[in-house]
């Protein structure tokens, strides 16, 4: 399988689990910090990565002048 196949499998599965849990305030356990941590929260943190990806990228075409790369 292509790394683009494998991303798209993962992107169907994350919404399929999103779209058949009966709330966002459904937990599940995070093995690294031992805690309950709920799908809100996965998805809060998700949305803030993607913000902060975008303000990266506007940084660097500042730098480069590269827009779109």
């Amino acid at each position: 399988m292509c790394a683009f196949a494998a991303w798209e499998a993962e992107v169907e599965h994350s919404r399929r689990l999103e779209r058949e849990a009966p709330s966002l305030d459904v937990t599940g356990y995070d093995s690294r910090s031992g805690e309950q941590v709920s799908l809100r929260l996965v998805l809060h943190l998700i949305h803030e990565y993607a913000r902060h990806n975008g303000h990266a990228d506007f940084l660097r075409e500042g730098l480069d002048g590269t827009v779109g790369a």
